[in-house]
Parts: structure tokens; sequence; C-alpha cells
């Protein structure tokens, strides 16, 4: 579980978390709902942007409010508010109740039969929990957030062949108050932050590219970007050289190779064909409508041959400076790590408490989570990890296991189909391999397989000291939709016969 230095923010905890509270489940028990919970959060979100180390935008926004959630004659009712007082409360929860039984009569119109009932779970009563980061981006002045990416942005501008720099600083300060009729109340507090930098070329003959920095999002403070987790410096001096090769680069002849896959560009892929096709909700058809389903559907839970026997896959709440880290959901659940694919076979999915009873899990491994006090809970992918092989290689010993291929570095553009089975993912540098050594860089390279064919082709994996947790600032799910942080930790692999397309080519260039 991560730890922090820090403890929850005065400000909010001045906040009158325990009086709505009690004044919203008062009432909805007097109503008769079956369950209630209450959830209060303030949400902060700062946004800067520089275009060529001159301002081009910025925001700071807070989102603060509440929501009730009830279960009333087997059917969820849900309302929310932002007046801060306990009346308020109370005719939030009334509404949310009233919500509920006009959810139960349109289910029992529809001959529908299936009452919602969630999983049990210890309660866990004034609970408190932290993220683990240093120093608060909020509390650093937005001069010096400025001077250091205005100086980033010079450094690299003035590189020979740089012709444009966009820089930004995301950051993001969650606090969440939940509490519910069975004696649970939780107080958290989430930072995170995604410094980026992109350097672009654009040649007079009108040939252009550009080069992103590597560096994940993290649940960590200002202090990634001065240094702890990341080497700025180092990354930033050789930018203008990759960009320079890249655009000197020969196109990829279209084929099949062997791929070392480094953990910046592997985590997307872990993202969208394990971490959504391991979305309990998504693989019962929950979610069709709009972010589809999955081919690893129930009935094939512990048969699924996912990949190889070296592919072992976790669902974590729980890793530090994880961006889907936290110590209890918001149905109350407490984070947990499990498995989703233990030597190759499917043994694991995500859930939250109503799909968890629904396919007769014992308890959820706490997976639900709403982005805003105006948005219901609903179930959200944790920090799903390919693990390491204890003793595995270093990223140059599985280059040095290729006779011919390519290795990829850096996430880019990517296409998967709605049930998360076929694939293409590009990248932003790529190495020709060639007898155990890199050969220079190529460029025009996709990688295309079907989910179970590229995780059956996984021949080695990388050892502790390649795996590098990376992720994204906005998974998006649900209607309305809800944006997610998540982060998804990998080491290096090694691939055999991969098919890898000629990007220019596929596009009739």
């Amino acid at each position: 579980m991560s730890k922090s230095v820090h403890s929850i923010d005065d400000e909010f905890l001045a906040l009158p978390l325990g009086a709505l509270a009690d004044a919203a489940l008062a009432r909805a028990r007097a109503l008769g709902a079956e369950h209630a919970d209450f959830r209060l959060e303030r949400v902060r979100g700062a946004a800067l942007r520089l275009r060529d180390a001159r301002p081009a935008g910025s925001m700071d926004t807070t989102d603060l409010g509440y929501a009730v959630r009830v279960v009333h004659g087997g059917a969820w009712g849900f309302a929310a508010g932002v007046d801060l007082t306990p009346d308020a409360a109370a005719r939030v929860a009334a509404r949310a109740v009233a919500m509920a039984k006009l959810s139960a009569r349109v289910i029992a119109a529809a001959g529908a039969d299936e009452r919602v009932a969630l999983a049990p779970e210890p309660v866990h009563a004034g609970k408190t929990w932290v993220s683990a980061y240093e120093v608060n981006p909020f509390d650093v002045p937005d001069a010096d957030k400025a001077a250091l990416l205005t100086g980033w942005s010079e450094r690299l501008l003035g590189a020979p062949g740089v012709s444009h720099v966009d820089a930004s600083l995301l950051a993001v300060q969650e606090n969440k108050f939940y509490a519910d009729t069975a004696g649970t109340s939780t107080t958290q507090q989430r930072v995170r932050i995604h410094p980026e930098l992109t350097a672009m070329t654009v040649t007079d003959s009108g040939d252009f590219d550009s080069m992103r920095t590597l560096a994940p999002p993290a649940g960590r403070g200002w202090e990634y970007a001065t240094g702890t987790g990341w080497d700025w410096d180092a990354e930033l001096a050789r930018i203008p050289g990759w960009l320079a090769e890249k655009m000197a680069a020969p196109s990829v002849e279209a084929g099949t190779y062997d791929l070392v896959v480094d953990p910046s560009n592997l985590w997307l892929t872990i993202h969208e064909s394990v971490g959504h096709a391991t979305e309990l909700d998504r693989a019962l058809g929950y979610e069709a409508a709009y972010a589809g389903t999955s081919f690893a559907t129930f009935d094939l839970l512990g048969e699924l041959r996912y990949g190889s026997g070296l592919m072992n896959v976790t669902g974590d709440r729980t890793a530090e400076h994880g961006l889907a880290s936290i110590g209890y959901d918001d149905e109350g659940v407490q984070a947990q790590s499990w498995d989703l694919v233990r030597e190759g076979v499917l043994v694991g999915y995500q859930t939250d408490r109503r799909i968890a009873k629904l396919t007769g899990a014992d308890r959820s491994n706490g997976c639900a989570f709403a982005d805003s006090p105006a948005h219901v809970p609903v179930q959200r992918m944790a920090n799903v990890s390919l693990q390491p092989a204890p003793e595995g290689p270093t990223t140059d010993e599985l280059i040095g296991e290729v006779e011919r291929g390519i290795y990829v570095v850096g996430d880019r553009s990517w296409s998967i189909d709605m049930q998360r089975y076929n694939f293409q993912f590009t990248g932003q540098r790529f190495y020709r391999i060639e007898n155990g050594r890199l050969a220079g860089q190529l460029k025009d390279v996709a990688y295309q397989a079907t989910t179970t064919d590229f995780w059956g082709s996984m021949s080695a994996i990388g050892g502790p000291e390649t795996y590098v947790l990376g992720g994204t600032f906005s998974c998006g799910k649900a209607q309305p939709g809800q944006a997610a942080a998540v982060s998804h930790g990998c080491p290096s692999a090694l691939f055999r016969n991969v098919n890898i397309l000629n990007t220019t080519q596929e596009a009739g260039r």
C-alpha cells in the first residue's frame, strides 16, 4: 500500500462531511433503502501549456459536490447535489430513492428480473489514505512551473533541427469522503502529475515529424518534474538526435519480424488488449452500447489460453505511485492485488460489488470509481501490469537473442476492435535489429496481431530492472462518459514472428 508523509488537506476536512453523510443516509434508511452510500469529493485539476516557450493556455478548476446512491426495491437510484447543508443532503437522498422507484417500475414493465445485490465487504470505519508524493504540485507557484517548462522548451528549441516545441504540465488533487449504511467511512487524498514535451521538425520540402518525452504520468508530486523518478536532463539531451535520425530513417519493409517491445510501448498494448478485455462488466455485455464487449467471456475463466506460459498479469489497486491506486474504492472496498492471467491462462477479472455478486464471487476486488461528484460509480480499470521474470534478462540481452527484428520504443497511435481482439499499434521509435545488435532507426512501422496470437508469441520477459510503470490520465468509459487515470507496469519483452505493416503503404501513399 502506498504511504505518504502528508495528511488530508485541512480545507477538505473542514467541510461538513459527517453531518452531510448522516443526514443523507438517515433519510435513505427512513425511505426504505436496502443500501445507501454517500460520497463527497473535491477534484482540483490544473493544466499549463506552452508553444515554442511562450504561454499557450492554462486552467485551474475545482469540482466540489456530493452524491447519494441507493438500492431500493432491488433497483439503483442516484442523485447529486452541491448545497452543503444537511437538509439539502437529505433532499438529494430522497431524490435518489425516487429515482430507484422509477427504475424499478421501468424494469418491471420491461419484464426483466434482475435485482441489484452487492457482494459483502467488511466495515472500514474512520479510515484515511493519502497517496505517495513529496511535494503537492498545487503548493508550487505557477511562475515556478512556467519557468521549468520554459527552460525545457528553450533547451530543445536551441538544438539543430528542432522547429517547434510543445510543453505541458497536468496536475490533479482528488479528495473523497465516503460513508455508507453498513458503517464504512473513508477519507482519501490522491495527487498525480504529468509533464510532457514534444519536439517537432519541419524541413524545407515540407516533411515533418515529432518526438515526445516518454515520461509517463505518475501518482507523484512536483518532485517528479524536478528529477525524482525520471531523468529529464538525459532524455531532453537525446530528443533532437533521435528526431533527426528518425527523419533520415528508411521505411520498413512489411513482413514478419521478431519484436523486442520496450515498456514505454508495451503498457498501451496491455491497457487495450488485457486491461479492457478483463473488465467483467464488459465481458458480460454491460458496456456493449458504448465501450464494447470482450473476447475473454466469463465462460472461459480458467480455460482461455491468453498467452504464453511466461505471461503473468495482475490487477492492482495498491501499487506505489500507480494512477489507479487507492486505499478504498467508491463502494468502500479496500484496495487489493490479484491475478488476471497466470502462466498464460485467464484466471480473474476486474469487478465492482454488483458484478462480483452477480457472478457468485465472495468479494469485489475494488474497481468502482466515479470521476466526479456528479457521476455514478462504474467499474473501472485497476493498475493492470505484466510481471517481470524474477531473474530475467536486460533489454540488451533480449535484443541479443534476435537475428532479424525490430526494437519498439514509445507509444503513438493504436487501433483495436470492440472485442479487444484484433489490433495494430505504432510507436515513437523503431530500431532495426540485425544479429543481436541495433542497426539504426526505421519508420512507418506498425505491428499487427490478435490478442491471443501476440501474447502467445512472447518467448522471453525482461527482469525487474527493465520494469517501468506507464499509464494514462484519461481512460474513457461509460455513458455519460467518464475519464479515469490508470497505470500499467511491464518489463521489456520479446515476441516472435509478429506481422509488421508499412503504414505509409497501408495509407496508399
